[in-house]
């Protein structure tokens, strides 16, 4: 087997892997997900990214946690490919083709990078929860809200963010029994007026510095929640990002890095496929 190429890319910290299947070759197995996802034995990341051909729009994308589970959406992961690929192909905007639906991505100058992460998802066979009920305010201490972007949700509102403590709090209820898919889980403060706090347990793959699809969750069940309004900043561990939900659906503006590229060895990738 030859050996693999790859990009490493981050949104805000949120750190990714980006492989390159656009043209044909063997394919990304949750195997190689999750030893290209070893912070000691392999790269690391939070999710990897996998770009393939597609007939609808500029690429496809496709997305691993971690532990080589398939997450539907990943925002800051597609910002970062929307900015390589319009680099690439000297345009300033771009669909590309996920789980989630064609996401129209576009440059916001400055170099920052606008995606479309499409309508939230409110109702309870949606997001999905086991059982119907109100997802405004779920039966679970905290009451928090639940909402989807393509991935599963669970936000809860608090007076201090930085207070929880977020690698005891975030698994409990990343398993909880009401998410059948697991959830990503939001602690949130209202710091000002459209200003939130966010720190983010992200379904497979733990406490990240930013994510784009919860930072899209987290402002929508704030305007549910009355607490701003469909513009908002929010201030995640690793920076900023600006979330505008229009009706279109939820945008989401904020910088990407392209950081190095790299080639994965044949020996690593032996009895991966």
């Amino acid at each position: 087997m030859d050996g693999l190429p790859f990009m490493k890319m981050h949104g805000l910290g949120n750190d990714f892997a980006v492989i390159d299947r656009r043209g044909g070759g063997a394919p990304v197995t949750p195997a190689l997900a999750r030893a290209l996802g070893d912070r000691h034995r392999g790269v690391g990341f939070d999710q990897l990214a996998v770009i393939g051909d597609s007939a609808q729009a500029a690429a496809a994308l496709t997305f691993y946690n971690a532990d080589g589970s398939e997450s539907g959406a990943c925002g800051n992961a597609t910002r970062c490919v929307a900015r390589h690929l319009m680099q690439e192909a000297g345009r300033d905007r771009l669909t590309l083709e996920t789980a989630r639906g064609l996401l129209a991505c576009e440059d916001a100058g400055g170099g920052l990078t606008r995606v479309n992460m499409g309508p939230p998802q409110t109702g309870w066979r949606e997001i999905p929860l086991a059982e119907e009920m109100d997802t405004l305010e779920l039966p679970i201490e905290g009451a928090p809200v639940a909402t989807a972007m393509g991935n599963p949700h669970c936000t809860f509102f608090v007076e201090d963010a930085e207070a929880i403590p977020l690698a005891q709090f975030g698994p409990r209820y990343e398993h909880h029994p009401l998410f059948p898919e697991r959830t990503n889980v939001q602690v949130v403060s209202r710091i000002g007026p459209d200003r939130l706090r966010l720190r983010v347990w992200e379904r497979g793959a733990g406490i990240t510095l930013a994510s784009g699809s919860s930072s899209c969750a987290t402002v929508v069940a704030a305007v549910r929640r009355g607490l701003t309004g469909p513009r908002a900043t929010v201030v995640l561990d690793g920076g900023e990002l600006e979330i505008d939900w229009r009706e279109d659906g939820v945008w989401m503006t904020g910088p990407t890095a392209h950081v190095f590229d790299g080639v994965l060895t044949p020996a690593f990738l032996e009895g991966l496929s």
